[in-house]
């Protein structure tokens, strides 16, 4: 086909028409820019920047706090600074044990403190009226002004020597320590049965100063005596020599023998020559000359 003139100018009008549909729908501002469109930055994981949210308000508090605690120390050091604290000099508390009582109040004078007695206790190694405790201890600072409280001795508790003689050796150092009393022991002779108390030392009743040592002697039985010989003697002279060497006349046995005086000593039992304790008992045996007489 022929184009012809008008046919040629009607195509031009169609793609003028089509070219001005496609600007119109395009996303371009009058004048033919582009629009530009806003974006929001977001940190990683999309929390916001350090002064947004919760660390906003974390920062701000932190901030007023230290804002406040300046401004109160501004205030109440410079602006309206507090009375200057007197200085006081503390006293040094002094040792007072193992002194008297007038010791103590001098050296507590000196040093502008008082005294305050709050006890009194028995201490064996203490003698009336001496110190044994105080508070506060020595060395420790206090306001002048203040007191020491004292604790004084009544001394030494003492108590009478029981009575332990004639007991059992056992029984007796039982009864002495639990009095409070130390106990040696020492061991002799005596006529007092074996294993008995004979004497103390110090005696019964003394007042002793607890704890103090006790000595108790205690028996090992009477001592062994030797039988005189009391043959040939009457029975008074036997009697007599029996006595004298510390033995008892026990039984008198008389028995029938020729070729002895009438009534005379013709043994002993035990006999003569053996040993036996002092104050025990010898039995007399007279002879007699005849059955019937």
């Amino acid at each position: 086909m022929t184009e012809t003139p008008e046919t040629m100018d009607i195509g031009r009008s169609m793609r003028r028409r089509r070219g001005k549909s496609r600007s119109s729908g395009s996303g371009r501002k009058e004048g033919g820019r582009p629009r530009k469109r806003s974006r929001s930055r977001k940190g990683k994981g999309g929390g916001g920047s350090w002064f947004s949210g919760p660390r906003a308000i974390l920062t701000g508090a932190i901030l007023l706090l230290l804002g406040s605690g300046t401004g109160y120390l501004y205030a109440t050091q410079v602006v309206f600074p507090g009375p200057e604290r007197e200085r006081v000099d503390l006293a040094e508390v002094p040792d007072l044990r193992g002194g008297g009582l007038d010791e103590a109040l001098g050296l507590l004078a000196d040093r502008g403190l008082e005294v305050a007695v709050v006890d009194s206790i028995r201490h064996p190694g203490r003698t009336e009226g001496q110190i044994v405790g105080q508070s506060p201890f020595p060395g420790q600072l206090i306001r002048p002004g203040g007191s020491v409280e004292l604790t004084l001795s009544l001394g030494p508790e003492r108590l009478p020597v029981p009575d332990v003689t004639r007991l059992r050796a056992d029984r007796a150092e039982t009864i002495l320590r639990t009095t409070g009393f130390e106990v040696q022991v020492d061991s002799v002779e005596a006529d007092e049965r074996e294993g008995r108390i004979v004497a103390t030392e110090p005696e019964a009743g003394t007042l002793l100063v607890v704890p103090s040592e006790i000595r108790m002697t205690v028996s090992l039985g009477p001592p062994l005596v030797e039988i005189p010989d009391l043959v040939g003697l009457s029975e008074e002279q036997a009697r007599a020599r029996l006595e004298d060497a510390g033995f008892e006349v026990g039984e008198v046995e008389v028995q029938g023998r020729f070729g002895f005086s009438q009534r005379e000593v013709i043994g002993s039992h035990p006999e003569a020559g053996e040993e036996s304790p002092r104050g025990s008992a010898v039995r007399i045996i007279l002879g007699r000359r005849g059955f019937f007489r």
